[in-house]
């Protein structure tokens, strides 16, 4: 196999369901076909300068692969465009990610407070890459590659809401067994707990642990997250209440919190959650 059929796969198929996304792309595809042809080059010989399929080429240009940022890159090379192309990368890498992870995304961008109490693992925010990717590679039916590699992505890049200024305030609880069920490898697993002793050290985070001793709690029905706006609406998801849709209602809202505000008082504190993360660390 040559190296340009090697590289056939440097992109990213479409979501169906993704107007905003398609249209970004088919724009982008556009855009650099216009270009390709002003310098006079066919797609064999383009293909063969940039070092990627032909099959590749045409469907980024026809706005069906969403291209990867290396190849935005050879492209602005190969055509000497002056950075015109690379300047597109964080549109085009907006709509590799799933819509519905881009609105929540969107959200927690925005948020002055979120509070989360996760059961079966540990939250997406407080996820190490390695353990989104060996959690993601549990899924069944079966993730492709791509998927897994789509959904790492997107969840990792949520996580620049730690880099915020001003930073919001971040709660979370996590149930025991999410701490102590091996996801990925044993350092897959120690990598992970060393991740939320040090998230849990930054002073806008608290994290809780809500140990399987405390026998029935407020969690029982399932999770919750709740995030606060600047304009003090709100938007959250409770599994008892909605099913996980989300939930706007002031009344449904309140709910949500003081049930959260229980799940936190019948937790460990902080310290002794960092304390208990520390033990489950020793032992892993």
């Amino acid at each position: 196999m040559s190296e340009a059929e090697d590289r056939d796969e440097s992109g990213w198929d479409i979501d169906p369901e993704d107007e905003q996304g398609a249209a970004v792309v088919a724009a982008v595809g556009r855009n650099l076909r216009v270009w390709r042809e002003a310098a006079g080059l066919r797609v064999a010989e383009f293909a063969s300068r940039m070092g990627y399929g032909e099959d590749l080429i045409r469907k980024v240009e026809a706005g069906t692969r969403i291209p990867r940022s290396e190849y935005l890159d050879k492209v602005d090379e190969v055509l000497s465009a002056g950075g015109r192309v690379a300047a597109m990368k964080n549109d085009v890498e907006q709509a590799r990610y799933p819509k519905r992870v881009r609105d929540l995304a969107k959200l927690e961008a925005r948020a002055v407070e979120i509070g989360a109490y996760s059961i079966h693992t540990v939250h997406g925010l407080l996820q190490t890459a390695e353990y989104a990717q060996a959690l993601f590679e549990t899924r069944w039916p079966a993730y492709t590659p791509e998927a897994v590699e789509r959904g790492v992505a997107a969840r990792i890049a949520r996580q620049e809401i730690f880099g915020r200024s001003p930073a919001p305030a971040l709660t979370f609880v996590q149930e025991e067994v999410a701490l102590r069920r091996r996801i990925g490898s044993a350092d897959v697993m120690r990598g992970q707990l060393e991740h939320l002793l040090e998230v849990g050290q930054l002073r806008h985070v608290s994290i809780q642990v809500m140990p399987t001793e405390r026998g029935g709690h407020a969690g029982m029905a399932g999770y919750a997250e709740s995030l606060r706006l600047p304009d003090g609406s709100g938007v959250g998801r409770d599994e008892d209440q909605a099913g996980g849709r989300p939930i706007t209602a002031p009344k449904h809202l309140r709910i949500l919190e003081l049930r959260y505000g229980m799940i936190r008082a019948q937790a460990l504190t902080p310290r002794e959650s960092l304390a208990f993360i520390e033990q489950v660390l020793g032992e892993t």
